[in-house]
């Protein structure tokens, strides 16, 4: 980032918008199963906090979570993307990739990731939460 890109200490729409897409390419990027392009877009030193994983951090280790299957996969159809500075808020569903269970047609997972942002738009770490009625 260069000091242009700084106004009065705030990062400016353009970082932001270029994030949002970053984002968005996350998604698509997952959903094929481009692991080399999801990790053109990860910091470094990037934080994954998942309620269905472990913590991750650090490129490799973010790779390898989606790398090894220890999430589900599927397809991501993002509802509503909400975005200031250096954070992106994403709500949307998961379509899981199994297409079935054994209780019938496999159903949506509702999600909210928080995403965070480097100076320069790239993926600094990102948090999920999943809907679920309380029992």
């Amino acid at each position: 980032m260069t000091t242009r890109d700084m106004v009065d200490g705030k990062i400016s729409g353009a970082v932001t918008a270029a994030g949002i897409d970053h984002v968005r390419l996350s998604y698509h990027y997952l959903d094929i199963g481009d692991i080399d392009g999801y990790g053109s877009l990860l910091a470094d030193d990037i934080r994954v906090v998942r309620p269905d994983a472990p913590l991750r951090a650090g490129r490799e280790e973010v790779l390898s979570l989606h790398q090894d299957s220890l999430v589900q996969s599927g397809t991501h159809h993002i509802e509503e993307i909400v975005a200031e500075g250096r954070s992106v808020v994403v709500t949307g569903r998961l379509t899981p990739q199994s297409a079935s269970c054994t209780d019938g047609p496999a159903r949506d997972l509702e999600f909210v990731d928080w995403f965070t942002l480097t100076d320069d738009s790239m993926l600094r770490g990102y948090r999920r939460y999943y809907f679920a009625a309380p029992s």
